[in-house]
């Protein structure tokens, strides 16, 4: 397994593969902001509008490969845009394919996520997650302190509405590092 840090420039160059990854991903259920089915089009263009956040720093997005080259997993941060939040992210849209569930991928790219998060002076992460969702077990397990449920925050992908939870960690950020912004 691969884990790579693309630019925009790279990102754009493979939204096809992370089509893919993210039509599996709400084809197996995950609420990740899309209705099923997702339209590979559709999933392609979300992804090639990710490379601006990207190019522009504001979205750092990392990318599991199998050789040679399927991407099996990807998350983000989204770094803040304001003086007085620079000291926090946003965790985002991690997401593991399903053949690659259960190995470890997703807990190994949400520790990338939160080194680097650390590594850049940045002290608090925050996400929301689908209540009851396989993905709280990982946070959770990650050291991540549920906040609360929101009723009814998104529709799953299949339209259905479902609470969601928020999600924090500190972390301690690298002393030689810094502070973000």
């Amino acid at each position: 397994m691969n884990v790579v840090r693309p630019d925009g420039t790279r990102l754009l160059a493979h939204a096809d593969g992370l089509a893919d990854l993210l039509t599996d991903t709400v084809a197996g259920g995950a609420s990740v902001g899309f209705l099923a089915p997702l339209d590979r089009a559709q999933a392609v263009a979300w992804w090639r509008e990710r490379s601006d956040a990207v190019a522009g720093g504001r979205l750092v997005v990392w990318v599991a490969y199998e050789e040679p080259g399927r991407a099996l997993g990807t998350v983000s941060l989204a770094l803040p845009d304001r003086p007085n939040s620079r000291h926090r992210a946003e965790l985002v849209k991690l997401m593991v394919h399903r053949t690659a569930r259960g190995r470890g991928l997703g807990r190994g790219l949400l520790t990338v996520a939160e080194r680097e998060a650390a590594a850049r002076g940045i002290t608090l992460l925050h996400l929301d997650t689908e209540t009851g969702s396989p993905a709280e077990r990982l946070y959770r397990s990650a050291g991540w302190t549920p906040v609360g449920a929101i009723p009814d925050y998104a529709a799953d992908p299949d339209g259905v509405l479902r609470p969601t939870t928020i999600y924090y960690k500190r972390l301690a950020a690298d002393a030689t590092s810094p502070p973000a912004g």
